[in-house]
């Protein structure tokens, strides 16, 4: 299995440990209004998330469908560079969530260097998606890809409803 199969998986293993323990345990989000915009961006990682599991759950991207993949990556760190500024802006973090956002982004940057690898060595190859198949791996991104998914669309609604309350 390739080592960027790992490090995706871990990313949305300690994402998911801190949306559950961060972002709805200790510090409530989606029921404080000064979080909405915070709400959005989670919601938008979540979904960008929701489709590179998806993406690279049973596929090799290849010639210029690489590109997807980078687009992907690349709206992610828009994301999550603005989120950082409007979390430390609108609330204060716990030491939790600096933690598991330290863990975060040094696996990011981990797999950025190994995604990049794999899409470096498709690019050179004929346009196309080839199918693959990483075992249990691939089940597993496709549960992640569904359960990121489900808390982009709640995450969204949280935001609109958010949204409105503040309206009132």
């Amino acid at each position: 299995m390739p080592p960027y199969v790992y490090a995706l998986i871990l990313h949305g293993v300690i994402g998911f440990l801190d949306v559950l323990i961060n972002h709805e345990w200790l510090s409530k989000l989606p029921a404080r209004p000064e979080c909405v915009s915070e709400e959005r961006l989670h919601s938008a990682r979540e979904f960008l998330f929701a489709a590179l599991f998806a993406a690279l759950a049973w596929f090799e991207w290849h010639g210029a469908a690489v590109w997807w993949i980078v687009a992907l990556f690349g709206a992610e760190l828009l994301v999550s560079a603005r989120d950082v500024v409007v979390e430390g802006d609108v609330r204060q973090l716990p030491a939790s969530e600096r933690f598991l956002h330290l863990f975060l982004f040094m696996n990011l940057g981990i797999l950025y260097t190994l995604t990049g690898q794999a899409l470096l060595a498709w690019h050179g190859l004929p346009t196309g998606l080839a199918p693959v198949d990483h075992g249990w791996a691939s089940w597993l991104l496709s549960a992640m890809a569904l359960g990121a998914l489900g808390w982009a669309v709640r995450d969204g609604l949280a935001a609109v409803r958010l949204r409105h309350a503040a309206a009132a």
